[in-house]
Formats: C-alpha cells, structure tokens, sequence
C-alpha cells in the first residue's frame, strides 16, 4: 500500500554548505545514510530552507558526531534554485499519516524515516519536505539522487564563504 501523502510543489531558492572550494553537488564515495535514505539504497542531496534551519542542522550534525565547530571549517555556502513536486510531510499530521513523529536529533529514530523515504522514492516521488529535527520551525527538502526524477535544481554564482562558526540559532535542538 502507497504512502499516504500530499504533493507539494516547491521552488524558491534553498540553501546547501559543503566543504571550501569542493564541488556543490558532489556527493560522497560511498553514499551516505541520513534520516530519509540509506546510501546502499539511494542517495539524495539536503537543502534548508533559511540560514538559521542550515547552521542548526549543521551544528546537530557535529554534536552527533563530536567534532568542534572549527574543524569543519571554512564552509561554502551555496544557494540553488529549485522546483520540484515533492511529498509534503511538513507538519505533525502528515507525518503521523505514515506512522512518525516530528522529527527529532538523534540517529536512533532514522531507520522509521529511512523506510518511509525509500519507499517514498520506489513509488516515484522525487523528493519530500519536511521539518528541520535541529529546528522545528524550520523546513528541508530531501531530493533522492535519480535520473529519472523531474527535478530543476540551478546553481546560483557565488558562495558564501564562513570562516568563524555563525552564532547557534535560536530554537536550535542538537
């Protein structure tokens, strides 16, 4: 039985950081797990919708893992224009009509996520939005990885680079 979701299109510009100078739509050999995919499966690229929602999930993803904020820097951050029709799981409803919750830090509860995201990428969905779990005012986008999905992702010029870690955001949750 298919997920029960909504489509939502979205577009607009959306926010992605990757190391200084590195490809911004280079992805990592070998693909990595997130929340709503496992590599082994299929990859998908992760945008914020503000700077605040980008650092939070940042700074979440170094607590995760112990490393200080300094030693994943300089960063560049790109901005994409995107237009896509995505699965709409942004608020609590949504989410509890595929059976989660909001998301929260931690990777404990990644595998409900991730077979919701799989499954929501064999039926043919191009990607789904989504609450930030390090900001839960804030929204992302995951778009998996796949030729076959309509997707129009532009590069805009010129990054930003961040050189000194950017203040925490407020209602920030690690």
């Amino acid at each position: 039985m298919a997920p029960d979701v909504d489509a939502i299109d979205v577009s607009g510009i959306w926010l992605r950081h990757i190391p200084h100078g590195g490809d911004p739509l280079s992805r990592p050999v070998p693909v990595a797990d997130n929340r709503w995919q496992r590599g082994s499966a299929v990859d998908a690229l992760y945008f914020a919708e503000d700077e605040p929602t980008l650092w939070a999930e940042w700074y979440r993803h170094l607590a995760e893992h112990g490393v200080p904020p300094l030693r994943q820097l300089p960063r560049d951050l790109w901005r994409f224009a995107l237009s896509a029709s995505v699965a709409d799981l942004s608020d609590a409803v949504r989410l509890a009509r595929v059976g989660l919750d909001l998301p929260a830090p931690g990777r404990r509860s990644w595998p409900a996520f991730q077979r919701v995201g799989e499954r929501l990428w064999r039926d043919g969905w191009s990607g789904l939005l989504t609450r930030s779990a390090a900001r839960p005012t804030g929204r992302v986008l995951c778009l998996f990885v796949d030729d076959s999905a309509p997707v129009k992702i532009e590069l805009l010029p010129s990054p930003t680079t961040v050189v000194v870690p950017p203040p925490p955001p407020t209602g920030m949750r690690t």
